[in-house]
């Protein structure tokens, strides 16, 4: 038997996989019930949830809201993907118009991805970076030694490089020393928050996606993004309780934000951040 894929946190939104897309997995082993409280039921929300479709070997995202045109319309703005359709066309219709003009929509969602990002990076002494949503600033030292220093104090980075050292020799060491801070805090932050909802993962990896700031399997396979270590600690703590509430709901109905809620009240806040923010933030390496 094929096992389920893990479900994901997109970087430009949230993946609300439907209830009814998502096979039923085999829960992974956590502590007994009884030791944790039932979370409350959340709210229902007003928007519209996220669907998604398999565009080639791309899993696109999108909104669906119902309306009395008469045919089948397509926009690209900050949330991604939404189509307005008449309520006689059924979804698998809709989605079958999506996969005709995928070209279309993918170069948009692209353009205006694009648009969002902030201007390169100049990698030289005293160019800034964000660590744990604060500015830091690089400086360079020419020696033959090898080596990278953070002073919390003064929010400095120094870098060792042999001299003439090239871009990338840099950008290599920057990233080397923010993937394990990643690892050091996330490793710190994972086993607060299985605790706080009574569950237990079997192991936990960074991951460099593209288009996922986490994920989590049902046999408790949790990953989590290294870039998320350019923001402050509530967003990052939001992804790592989003994804060990998966422990107990594999999917995105509101059982699952219930259980989110339960251990991280401001999740609503933090998904927005995430969502709107973490893009225009993010440098490029």
């Amino acid at each position: 038997m094929s096992q389920p894929e893990p479900l994901q946190l997109d970087l430009f939104g949230s993946a609300e996989l439907p209830s009814w897309q998502v096979p039923k997995p085999v829960r992974p082993p956590s502590l007994p019930r009884q030791q944790a409280e039932p979370p409350a039921p959340v709210p229902p929300t007003t928007s519209p949830p996220k669907r998604q479709v398999q565009v080639s070997n791309y899993c696109l995202d999108y909104t669906l809201r119902r309306s009395k045109r008469r045919s089948i319309g397509f926009l690209i703005d900050d949330d991604g993907l939404r189509i307005t359709a008449p309520k006689w066309i059924s979804v698998a219709d809709i989605e079958e118009a999506i996969r005709e003009k995928q070209r279309w929509i993918l170069n948009k969602l692209h353009e205006h991805s694009a648009q969002r990002l902030p201007a390169p990076m100049q990698w030289n002494d005293g160019a800034t970076l964000p660590f744990l949503g604060s500015q830091i600033t690089l400086r360079l030292r020419a020696t033959h030694s090898a080596g990278v220093a953070y002073d919390a104090h003064s929010r400095e980075m120094t870098i060792e490089l042999p001299p003439g050292a090239k871009e990338l020799q840099l950008k290599d060491r920057v990233q080397g020393w923010l993937q394990l801070e990643a690892k050091r805090l996330f490793g710190e932050r994972l086993p607060l928050y299985a605790d706080k909802l009574g569950v237990a993962y079997q192991s936990y990896a960074l991951s460099s996606a593209t288009t996922q700031w986490g994920s989590c399997t049902a046999q408790g396979k949790i990953r989590l993004n290294w870039r998320l270590i350019h923001f402050t600690l509530p967003l990052i703590d939001y992804v790592i309780a989003h994804e060990l509430a998966h422990l107990r709901e594999m999917n995105h109905g509101p059982r699952f934000w219930a259980t989110v809620q339960s251990i991280f009240p401001e999740f609503e806040t933090a998904k927005k951040s995430l969502r709107e923010q973490a893009p225009k933030t993010l440098p490029i390496f």
